[in-house]
């Protein structure tokens, strides 16, 4: 008896590429039709491009699809001689070299946690380069932040040692684990690789301290927050805010708040936590998908 044949499944293929910007040397994950509409996905806080492992082949078959690792996360590499200093600021400069570096014109940006202030600011720099904006979890108000954000509040407001070693503990293991896993639904698990590799590459010598910078600085974004909004308001981008409603970090009002500012912003809750794409990649994909189709016309 003869086996039947087997299809092969047409899986798009992802690149792995390394580009000089800003004089960092900035890892992406690019995939999808250079040609097609564009969208960047930015990550954010502790992990990197790779949680867009399971989004970027979804979205490539009519994208094309670019995630860099932001400086001090992932598999970008800034040299030392750089004399790099670690802000939000000097992220989105970074990131908008990287930009240009690699000719990327026009497209839409995918905002989570850090990715949130450092994509805003670019749309803030080129408004007319975004097209839409899908933001997951990625801030832009107030009454976005909820009470997982004392601790670091407590830093901000009084910068001492005492506090900064008191967020230290929120490097390890079991913290990263509650982010991924916090409000997540326990038919959905997470892969324990997330927090796992996102943890080795935080303990890399330097980069503890890299992160306790940036938590002190993310209040320069609460600065900005006004001209975020005020960006909505003036250019009203086709905007999806789709949000894991258990998320300690950055809760529902946030994802309601864009449409006070912006007719063209939809909300849409999803019943998980902060890292959304753990566990609903699928419901994910396809509302970008709609959006994009929209904005793309």
């Amino acid at each position: 008896m003869s086996t039947p044949a087997v299809s092969p499944v047409s899986a798009p293929l992802v690149s792995l590429r390394t580009v000089s910007a800003d004089g960092v040397n900035v890892f992406y994950r690019e995939a999808g039709d250079a040609a097609a509409p564009a969208i960047l996905l930015l990550h954010g806080y502790p992990t990197s491009s790779t949680m867009f492992r399971e989004l970027i082949p979804r979205l490539a078959k009519k994208y094309r699809v670019i995630a860099p690792d932001l400086p001090g996360f992932g598999f970008t590499e800034v040299p030392a001689e750089r004399g790099y200093r670690y802000s939000f600021d000097a992220i989105a400069k970074t990131i908008n070299a990287f930009v240009e570096a690699i000719k990327l014109e026009r497209y839409a940006i995918y905002i989570f946690d850090y990715g949130a202030p450092t994509g805003l600011r670019l749309a803030l720099a080129h408004p007319e380069r975004v097209t839409a904006i899908v933001s997951q979890n990625g801030n832009a108000y107030l009454e976005g932040l909820g009470d997982a954000w004392d601790p670091i509040k407590a830093y901000w407001k009084e910068p001492t040692e005492e506090h900064r070693e008191t967020l230290r503990a929120f490097l390890g293991v079991e913290a990263t684990r509650w982010q991924y896993t916090h409000g997540a639904p326990a038919d959905r698990p997470v892969d324990p690789a997330t927090w796992t590799l996102d943890v080795a590459l935080m303990q890399r010598p330097g980069n503890a301290d890299i992160q306790l910078d940036l938590m002190l600085n993310y209040a320069s974004n609460l600065a900005l927050y006004p001209a975020f909004q005020e960006y909505f308001r003036t250019h009203q981008p086709p905007t999806l805010a789709i949000w894991g409603r258990n998320d300690p970090f950055f809760i529902p009002p946030g994802a309601e708040a864009f449409r006070k500012d912006n007719p063209n912003a939809t909300v849409t809750m999803l019943d998980t936590g902060h890292f959304a794409l753990e566990t609903h990649v699928e419901e994910i994909a396809a509302a970008i998908d709609v959006l994009l189709q929209k904005a793309n016309g």
